[in-house]
């Protein structure tokens, strides 16, 4: 079973391309998810993931996420490689989104009435459950 569950803050907007085949959009971003424990003396780490979105679902966290933001993502771990111009061999390992959400309380004077829900993915709407612990934003690394 390949399934992946993070929480964390965004460190830079979703950058959108399109795949040269069929011209399916592709959102890029990177959330950095604050590691469990703290070591005595030591700040607290994070670890930056790199996320992609596909089609619809990259279309909606290319829309409404933002630099800061915290999210939720459900997805799979993802590994390619590719040779560049010069023959190195590149690896890089990823999280396929499946599914998005919006892991920050709402602002004041926030209605919540825009024209989207609080999640998309392939399930119905809904929080990320109790195992996740939200931060204030003074522990972001950048």
């Amino acid at each position: 079973m390949n399934k992946v569950i993070l929480m964390g803050r965004l460190t830079r907007d979703p950058e959108v391309r399109y795949t040269q085949t069929n011209n399916t959009l592709v959102a890029s971003f990177s959330l950095a998810v604050n590691r469990r424990f703290v070591r005595q003396g030591e700040e607290r780490q994070a670890d930056f993931i790199n996320i992609v979105a596909w089609s619809k679902l990259g279309e909606f966290c290319s829309k409404y996420f933002k630099k800061g933001q915290q999210v939720g993502v459900i997805g799979r771990i993802q590994t390619r490689t590719w040779d560049d111009d010069q023959g190195t061999k590149h690896y890089v390992t990823e999280v396929v989104a499946e599914e998005a959400y919006f892991a920050d309380s709402k602002r004041e004077g926030d209605t919540g009435t825009g024209s989207f829900e609080n999640t998309f993915g392939n399930t119905a709407p809904g929080n990320m459950g109790s195992d996740f612990e939200v931060s204030s934003s003074d522990d972001l690394p950048f």
